[in-house]
């Protein structure tokens, strides 16, 4: 009996990619964290191929694949640090790719992957919620039911969705709108500041930092409506979109602001001013930053600084000169970082908060900690101290090795792994000037500092076992 072999492969190609097909399925649904890993890698994957292509650098030339590698890394993380000049290291190709990769990135990790599990499953279902609303819940390291004191609802994932989505549409367009005529007027021309406009604002809402042009925003420093339009939309990418959701709902009833919302604002204005007030007080007679600008220049500058060490990214001042006081300063900011589910990265405001407020309730006294007539869950406190304890072991891990790979001044170290860590983007000068092994440490920090030490963890773990029964306490001396 004759055989058909090639009819036999062409039946074989739709089983076997069906069963791929599936496979993915599951694990959009199974494993949301691993996902969203899988997702990010996929991404920057991508991203170093097209910014490796001759046709995305100036001159026709490729760059070296470890500087591709880490500026793909910087784009889809929205970090910001890079070892090239963007301005004019890439072509109007290059920069369009940069530019799609920190809109794709700022969308969040898990938000993404949710997206992308919606398309592969057709559908958002049950467990596509999940996905979706564990990027903005607090417990979300934990498996089995999501808790019923998640910052959103399952039943609102759906409009969460939508907001990230047009939330980033509608404030980078209002924003490029913002800063077109201001570009002009500074110069720049009118068809330049077509394309310049909408790269600040995307750069400036994602808490990127890239500038696509020579100098950065030294020919800016004192145009005051520019830079108050970037620190106004670096605010908005920080404070997060289960923020954003929850201002657009109840923005007139703040009794009805959800905890998580509370929490976020009143963090990131007391960091904001207590930052500006550090600055300002380190930095006032330093000639090489503020000590040659008058009163009210340096008092904006030192408030437009400890935006940007938050997350934003952006430099007016040279960052290299500031001293050693405002590093450790500046260190601390980025550290924390912005709000969760957000463009920004660090352990996040609520994760100081809620180790603040459990601070305060210990050193009071009382039985629960409690804050705007709320109880804070202990297990909320738990992950609040591994998120911390997890972000300064990478911090340190990452120090020591580049450190003794760099033989660089330690403080120097400190100052660009935090920056990367935290998603930040501001430099030392001493990231541009490290070697390969260095380079590609200082990428996998920024990765982990960008997917988030919680999801992180979750995607390690394999699967979480609950436990019937509990152990003899027992109470070991501590402080």
């Amino acid at each position: 009996m004759a055989t058909d072999p090639a009819g036999s492969l062409m039946r074989r190609i739709p089983r076997a990619f069906g069963a791929w097909w599936d496979g993915l399925r599951n694990l959009t649904t199974s494993s949301p964290a691993r996902f969203a890993v899988l997702v990010f890698v996929s991404l920057i994957l991508v991203f170093t191929a097209l910014l490796a292509l001759p046709a995305s650098a100036t001159g026709g030339r490729p760059i070296a694949l470890a500087d591709a590698v880490f500026t793909a890394v910087s784009t889809i993380c929205v970090t910001g640090l890079t070892t090239v000049d963007i301005a004019t290291t890439f072509s109007a190709f290059g920069k369009v790719v940069i530019f799609l990769g920190v809109n794709i990135g700022g969308m969040g990790v898990l938000t993404l992957a949710s997206i992308l599990g919606l398309v592969i499953s057709k559908r958002l279902g049950l467990r596509a919620k999940l996905i979706a609303a564990s990027d903005t819940n607090p417990m979300r390291a934990h498996a089995g039911p999501v808790n019923e004191s998640q910052t959103v609802r399952l039943g609102e994932v759906g409009q969460l969705l939508r907001t990230v989505a047009l939330s980033t549409l509608f404030i980078e367009a209002v924003v490029a709108v913002a800063l077109y005529p201001a570009l002009v007027m500074a110069e720049v021309g009118p068809i330049e500041a077509l394309w310049e406009a909408p790269f600040y604002a995307a750069m400036a809402f994602t808490n990127t930092g890239f500038t696509p042009n020579p100098g950065g925003l030294e020919p800016f420093a004192d145009d005051y409506f520019l830079l108050t339009t970037l620190m106004v939309a670096v605010f908005l990418g920080s404070i997060g979109f289960p923020v954003i959701y929850a201002l657009f709902r109840h923005y007139w009833h703040v009794r009805r602001w959800p905890l998580h919302t509370k929490l976020t604002l009143i963090t990131t204005v007391l960091l904001f001013i207590a930052g500006a007030g550090a600055f300002l007080a380190l930095e006032y007679n330093n000639p090489k930053t503020f000590g040659s600008m008058d009163a009210w220049d340096t008092t904006f500058q030192a408030f437009f600084l400890s935006a940007m060490t938050r997350s934003g990214g952006f430099a007016v001042v040279d960052v290299g000169e500031l001293y050693g006081s405002s590093l450790i300063v500046g260190s601390m900011l980025m550290f924390v970082g912005g709000g969760s589910a957000s463009t920004a990265g660090g352990i996040k405001v609520t994760t100081l908060a809620v180790l603040a407020i459990a601070v305060w309730s210990e050193a009071k006294g009382r039985q629960s900690v409690e804050i705007f007539g709320r109880r804070v869950p202990s297990d909320v406190q738990r992950v609040a101290l591994s998120v911390v304890a997890w972000g300064a072991t990478i911090v340190a891990l990452s120090t020591i090795i580049i450190a003794q790979i760099s033989q660089e001044p330690i403080a120097d170290v400190l100052f660009d792994v935090i920056s990367a860590f935290g998603t930040v983007g501001l430099s030392t000068g001493l990231t541009a000037e490290l070697s390969d092994p260095a380079v590609y440490v200082m990428a996998v920090t920024i990765f982990m500092g960008r997917i988030g030490t919680v999801t992180l963890a979750a995607a390690v773990a394999a699967t979480s076992r609950s436990q019937l029964y509990s152990l003899p306490v027992e109470r070991p001396i501590v402080g």
